[in-house]
């Protein structure tokens, strides 16, 4: 029988610092509590052994946080533990999110070895005013010292991730970073407006913010620049060389199944759709029982999966399949939403 394909997301929430734009559920730690957290995230996933034989998994991503501040064995124990309790494919696509200033050679080796194959850098901009405004821990010459041991340990598939639409922030500077950044050729960029979220530091300032404007202007400069040196944008806010789009995410963008693990961790399995706690006490005393930290959401119903259907594929610039619709649904698409599809190609 064939397996049925399988993400997995593992969230470490650890920070040096929360930046000032930050809402992901992220925070510092102590040594002591990020590996009492690392020995609970092993326990869930240990949990799931039953899945080996039902599913393959073809795409792992640590996000946070920030994975990078993992030591060399914990990175390694959590792969091993991945690796005896899930079939993972020989050609999986498996990302690790880190930033500059939070990994040294030892650690990058112990990635690759791991079987970490892709990495996502956050940069957010070369310009070393933006970085200290947002937050960043670094400035863009400790980020280039980062670059150059990426380069030195060998790994070949490597996001930066770039933010426009900054206080303070002109065309020009934005334009300057992307020219900066183009200069070390990465495989992919994910650039993405700023966002003021409720809760976080910038919400609760006066920001001197570009205009509606200048900031459509740095998305068009984006595209417009990233296609001369042959990305494609292939999402709304991400752009690769051909081949090299992140499988990971188009993966959520096509309602592909995905585990959750780590705090306030989502999970999409078949029709549930859940969350772990975000309470830190609940998760360590309770991770080898994923159902007594799972907060379940309704299960969705056949109407609810053509919408996401619609609205996450419809992100790509490939956009949707009416074969892949009529496949997962039973219906034919333009029985369901002819109207709408037919109002909005006719604007």
């Amino acid at each position: 029988m064939k397996k049925r394909n399988l993400e997995l997301y593992l969230h470490i929430p650890f920070c040096v610092r929360k930046c000032n734009y930050c809402d992901f559920f992220s925070a510092s730690g102590t040594e002591e509590e990020q590996a009492a957290y690392v020995s609970a995230m092993i326990q869930e996933i240990q949990s799931y052994q039953e899945l080996s034989g039902e599913y393959e998994v073809q795409t792992i991503f640590l996000g946070g946080g920030t994975p990078s501040l993992l030591t060399p064995e914990q990175i390694e124990q959590i792969f091993n533990a991945i690796y005896h309790t899930f079939s993972v494919n020989e050609n999986a696509e498996i990302t690790m999110e880190m930033n500059p200033g939070t990994v040294d050679i030892e650690k990058l080796h112990a990635m690759k070895a791991a079987g970490v194959n892709r990495l996502s850098i956050g940069l957010q901009s070369a310009q070393n005013e933006e970085l200290k405004m947002l937050g960043r821990i670094h400035t863009f010459e400790e980020f280039l010292e980062t670059w150059k041991l990426i380069e030195q340990v060998g790994f070949k598939n490597r996001n930066i991730d770039l933010m426009s639409a900054l206080p303070g922030q002109t065309i020009e500077s934005y334009e300057d970073t992307l020219s900066k950044v183009l200069a070390l050729e990465p495989e992919h960029i994910s650039a993405y407006s700023l966002i003021i979220e409720e809760g976080t530091p910038f919400a609760s300032r006066t920001l001197n913010l570009p205009d509606e404007d200048a900031e459509y202007n740095m998305y068009e400069a984006t595209a417009q620049i990233l296609r001369e040196y042959g990305f494609e944008q292939y999402e709304i806010s991400n752009y690769a060389k051909k081949g090299r789009e992140c499988r990971h995410n188009v993966g959520y963008w096509i309602r592909q199944d995905y585990l959750g693990f780590g705090l306030g961790a989502s999970s999409l399995y078949g029709k549930e759709r859940f969350a772990n706690t975000q309470d830190m006490k609940k998760y360590l005393e309770n991770s080898r029982t994923p159902e007594k930290i799972r907060e379940k959401e309704p299960p969705l119903t056949r109407e609810d999966e053509m919408a996401e259907f619609m609205f996450l594929g419809l992100r790509m610039t490939r956009g949707i399949s009416k074969a892949e619709f009529e496949w997962q649904f039973g219906s034919e698409i333009d029985a369901i939403y002819g109207d709408v599809l037919r109002k909005y190609k006719s604007m």
